[in-house]
């Protein structure tokens, strides 16, 4: 890890020297980056027990690369800084949320909607039906006729773009950031996308006489 020796600086005087020009703002801008690198580097070998098996040069190497990420993030955002904590901490917040991005996206890297979406996974597939007990004949053959009216609704109903949309956010649990940038959105726009869906869906299957309560119900028994 980088060891440099850094001053102390009051939030002030942060500020000042991240915005000032030559000598003064790179010196400020090479120690955040390192503050940076060892906040992330802790997070990541502390607190994400999913790298366990990352060397220390692994892990060094991501915090590098992440503070880097993370220092750009900061200057791009010192106006939004309010001072109701020490510089340095909101920083570092602003730096594992860069590495909670950047892990999610590398868990992510293979995703894709349209290979989603030619699987056939719909409402229930990849969530088993909880319960106890095997159903009986007559209730296992009540779930598969209600299962293909879902599924039916699903295909018939929404649009591809809500199919989607639900299929990777409700039933695939993908980060909605990572939903919205492979469709060309927000996060806003799509959350809006998914609740019209969830909704048409909704009413939909109550008109076939498949309540909420019943569908869920008729699951977890």
């Amino acid at each position: 890890m980088d060891t440099a020796l850094t001053k102390d600086r009051t939030n002030e005087e942060w500020l000042a020297d991240l915005r000032a020009v030559g000598d003064v703002q790179a010196e400020a801008v090479e120690e955040l980056r390192a503050r940076l690198q060892r906040g992330v580097f802790y997070y990541l070998s502390r607190e994400r027990s999913d790298l366990a098996d990352l060397s220390n040069n692994e892990l060094t190497q991501m915090a590098q690369d992440m503070a880097q990420d993370a220092t750009l993030r900061v200057l791009d955002n010192l106006d939004s800084f309010r001072g109701d904590s020490q510089f340095t901490t909101w920083a570092t917040r602003i730096a594992v949320r860069v590495a909670i991005s950047d892990l999610r996206r590398a868990r992510y890297k293979d995703f894709s909607l349209d290979a989603l979406t030619t699987e056939g996974d719909l409402l229930f597939a990849s969530n088993p039906v909880s319960g106890s007990k095997p159903p009986s004949p007559e209730r296992s053959a009540e779930r598969g006729d209600v299962l293909e009216k879902i599924e039916t609704a699903l295909q018939d109903v929404l649009t591809e773009r809500q199919y989607q949309a639900l299929l990777a956010v409700a039933v695939k649990n993908v980060p909605l950031e990572i939903v919205a940038e492979q469709m060309g959105t927000n996060r806003n726009a799509l959350y809006k996308l998914v609740h019209d869906a969830r909704r048409k869906l909704r009413t939909h299957l109550e008109t076939q006489g498949l309540s909420t309560d019943y569908v869920m119900n008729l699951f977890q028994e």
